[in-house]
């Protein structure tokens, strides 16, 4: 067996490791599962309830993804905008991250007021929890151009938006591309924040409501699901990052290679 098809199998070898020996331990403790359910009373759980569970965690997939395409849309143009001048960059950054320190949670209710009990305050939840990383990393990439590059292109003629079309955006791509994959797993936490606080669907509402009734399978049950859409939608991102900027990493695995 070769490196590469070891690198393959090692997530599901250790994912299936971990399983094993939580379900031995919940057998040779005697856990009530009420505290912590084996893996194969929460499989089990997901077979008897896949119908709201499958529903709800819909619900939670498309909700997370509206919210995640406002702040990739918003986030690329606010760091575009905060990026265009270092002046900008230290007039804004502050800001940015006196918003940003507001836990989402203490939004909600706010939100509830304005939009109503339902999808409107998990998209925005997600949206705002999710926006971050994106500005941040965007505006980073433009603010980090070497001035003596800037200086030398525009002595050779360029104006500032040739600077920031020519170099500055590719440059920032990397950075963009990898904030995606730090901003889609936090809109999953915004999206679940806002159910389990003010919704009528989704995989967060679901689990309050199961949680309240003593069902502890089919709580982690839905958090199960939560992983493995927050871990598809992560590799999505990956994928779309290795596609759109392979070239910033390519002299990287050359050396490693």
């Amino acid at each position: 067996m070769t490196n590469r098809q070891i690198e393959a199998l090692a997530p599901w070898i250790f994912t299936l490791g971990i399983f094993v020996f939580w379900e031995a331990a919940v057998r040779l403790l005697n856990v009530s599962s009420v505290v912590l359910p084996a893996p194969t009373e929460i499989f089990a759980a997901m077979h008897r309830y896949s119908v709201p569970l499958l529903k709800n965690s819909f619900v939670t997939l498309w909700t997370t993804l509206a919210g995640f395409a406002l702040a990739v849309g918003f986030g690329l143009l606010r760091g575009l905008f905060v990026g265009w001048s270092r002046t900008i960059y230290r007039g804004l950054y502050p800001v940015m991250i006196g918003f940003n320190s507001i836990p989402k949670v203490a939004v909600v209710p706010i939100l509830v007021m304005w939009f109503g009990i339902g999808e409107v305050p998990a998209i925005l939840t997600a949206f705002l929890i999710s926006f971050f990383p994106i500005v941040v990393n965007v505006a980073t990439g433009l603010a980090t151009i070497e001035p003596e590059l800037e200086d030398v292109l525009r002595a050779l003629g360029a104006s500032k938006l040739d600077v920031m079309r020519k170099v500055g955006i590719p440059r920032a791509m990397p950075y963009f591309f990898g904030s995606l994959k730090v901003a889609i797993t936090l809109a999953f936490v915004g999206t679940v924040v806002s159910e389990t606080i003010a919704a009528n669907a989704g995989l967060g509402h679901l689990m309050v409501q199961a949680g309240s009734n003593f069902q502890m399978p089919l709580v982690f049950a839905g958090l199960l699901l939560l992983a493995i859409e927050g871990i598809g939608m992560y590799a999505v991102t990956a994928w779309l990052e290795g596609r759109m900027t392979g070239w910033a990493f390519r002299s990287q695995q050359s050396a490693g290679g």
